[in-house]
């Protein structure tokens, strides 16, 4: 048996080693070694796979880690992480402790940029390019890898526009496969898509107008075709540009044919790429299901509706509006801050507008939801998908801070069901006659309720419920956390002296609910998935405070530090909100 060319490689400077004609053989090891652990460990697959000969090309004609990479996004990155002094470890990926899903400066000089949201990577090493300008490294390489779908972002253009009047030693790789998550959309995919390697399309070229030196297309699996490009354009001063085509999932049949579904397939026989079979009867819908069934079967009666997604229609369920009310379903690509001032122009003109955007990247957009949104007062309705702690994508895309960072913000009413029954009510009730934004913040993952298709209920906003009474402590939680308490509760030998509220709704509070609480109760305890500082249960120490109680408040969430990667359930417990957590700072607070 011949022996691995992998195993030998620790580092690029081993990988630089190689003659050029054992490179080919190193991309088919290095495929196969990352769908065999990414078979069994899961992960994110197809953009990998697509980028191997990249990476290794990359890597073996500029001298990294003095010459600096920086990835976008990193779903790419994982071929990146194994010739980099990863491989031994590379099966904890995503795991908890394990390496991240993501380049992290903290896990190697390698990751010369912390990424995880989309369209950073021009903007970062230009950064850097300026800043080895100023320490008079005027020989370093700054080489930003990003994708057809990511480059399409204001982010990126505003990157390419300064990097295009500077001086800047800098080379965008633009790696084209038409796809990011869900394919790419937009007149730049539409110029793009006519590219050929070795043909640029006829129109003007956009890049080239600003000011980079403009290559390719090349062929992204044509490693001698790579090596001659990257030699050539080290050689070449101030801002370049490659343009690169490859195919997602490439070496794996099932990830070619199915990009969407093998971006991250979960488990998978590695031989032929079959997917395992995850049972599902009997198990409860997934949030976002229930989102986008709902807002079809809302949609078919009232013709004002409409939905719009940056980049996320799979992810979010706006598939299923998109098929069903194409005209009136949008998925924007990765642009939220547009996504949510379109919305609001949409508004204007009395639609009826529901913005289906994960917690996380509604950061990306917050002076539009201030500026275009809430100071106008317009009726959008953002969907929150993935609020709270989302497992093993870590850092970058836990939905922790809507809470916080919404709460302040005038007109805005923001509620978070705790199933998906209440899901759906507060849905149709927002179609009805809203005056004001509406956020509606639920979790990844399945939901609790079998029967969640009831029939629609008007929700009244600000109104919480109370769900158990008690005698000496009570607990207001908020949102899905809600299964948690109720479990903590039900643990506990002493359960009857513990009241149970569901608050609903962050802002407006029910404050006739809480001065009964207050009256009633001199502990109380708040439970949220977000983070503890200026969210849910400091909305109600305030309420305390205005209104003069003295009762000791305790607030359980997410604490002030972020939170890596692991299971949703290692998370909650390291966070202490889990359920023994939960019950065992009720007894405590109690005694």
């Amino acid at each position: 048996m011949a022996e691995s060319i992998l195993t030998n490689i620790n580092s690029p400077s081993d990988l630089r080693k190689l003659p050029q004609e054992k490179l080919s053989e190193l991309a088919s090891e290095l495929r196969k070694f990352i769908i065999d652990i990414v078979a069994t460990k899961e992960g994110h697959l197809g953009a990998s796979l697509g980028v191997i000969e990249l990476t290794i090309a990359v890597h073996y004609i500029f001298n990294t880690p003095e010459d600096l990479l920086v990835w976008d996004v990193g779903h790419q990155a994982y071929g990146h992480k194994i010739l980099t002094g990863r491989r031994d470890s590379f099966h904890t990926n995503r795991q908890l402790n394990g390496l991240s899903g993501f380049p992290n400066r903290q896990e190697s000089e390698f990751d010369t940029f912390g990424v995880g949201h989309s369209s950073t990577s021009i903007s970062a090493a230009l950064g850097m390019a300026l800043a080895s300008n100023l320490k008079g490294e005027f020989k370093k390489q700054h080489i930003a890898v990003i994708g057809d779908a990511s480059i399409a972002s204001g982010m990126a253009f505003e990157g390419l526009n300064h990097a295009g009047v500077s001086k800047a030693n800098l080379l965008v790789v633009l790696n084209d496969n038409a796809i990011g998550i869900d394919p790419s959309v937009g007149a730049l995919k539409q110029y793009l898509t006519k590219a050929k390697v070795g043909q640029k399309p006829s129109q003007d070229n956009i890049i080239q107008a600003l000011n980079f030196k403009y290559s390719g297309p090349v062929d992204g699996h044509d490693i001698p075709g790579l090596l001659k490009a990257f030699e050539e354009l080290k050689k070449i001063k101030g801002p370049k540009f490659l343009h690169v085509i490859t195919r997602k999932g490439k070496g794996l049949q099932k990830a070619e044919e199915d990009q969407v579904k093998y971006h991250a397939p979960g488990k998978f026989t590695p031989e032929t790429g079959e997917l395992l079979p995850y049972k599902t009867d009997g198990l409860p819908l997934k949030y976002q299901d229930v989102f986008g069934l709902t807002l079809v079967e809302l949609a078919e009666k009232n013709k004002k509706i409409i939905g719009i997604t940056p980049a996320m229609p799979t992810g979010s369920s706006l598939k299923f509006m998109m098929d069903a009310f194409p005209d009136r379903a949008f998925d924007v690509g990765i642009a939220e801050q547009h996504a949510v001032t379109l919305a609001a122009g949409m508004a204007t003109r009395g639609f009826t507008v529901f913005c289906a955007i994960y917690s996380t990247f509604l950061q990306r957009a917050y002076d539009q939801v201030i500026h275009d949104v809430a100071l106008q007062n317009l009726p959008v309705i953002f969907c929150l998908d993935r609020a709270g702690l989302v497992g093993e994508d870590g850092a970058t895309h836990h939905g922790v801070f809507d809470i916080a960072y919404l709460r302040c913000i005038p007109n805005l009413i923001i509620a978070a069901p705790s199933n998906e029954v209440s899901l759906r009510n507060l849905m149709y009730t927002a179609q009805l006659n809203l005056t004001s934004p509406l956020v509606i913040r639920y979790p990844r993952g399945r939901g609790v309720v079998l029967d969640w298709k009831q029939e629609f209920k008007v929700v009244e906003f600000g109104k919480g419920e109370k769900l158990k009474d008690g005698t000496k402590l009570a607990v207001i939680s908020i949102g899905s956390i809600c299964i948690n308490v109720k479990s903590a509760i039900e643990s506990l030998d002493f359960s009857e002296e513990i009241a149970h509220y569901d608050a609903k709704f962050v802002k407006p509070l029910d404050e006739r609910m809480l001065h009964d609480i207050f009256d009633i109760f001199d502990k109380v305890i708040t439970v949220e998935d977000g983070v503890i500082s200026g969210g849910f249960g400091t909305a109600i120490l305030e309420f305390a405070s205005i209104n003069q109680y003295h009762a000791q408040i305790k607030c359980l969430g997410i604490p002030d530090k972020f939170i890596e990667h692991g299971t949703v359930l290692e998370l909650q417990e390291i966070a202490k909100i889990d359920v023994h957590s939960i019950a065992n700072a009720i007894n405590h607070f109690l005694k």
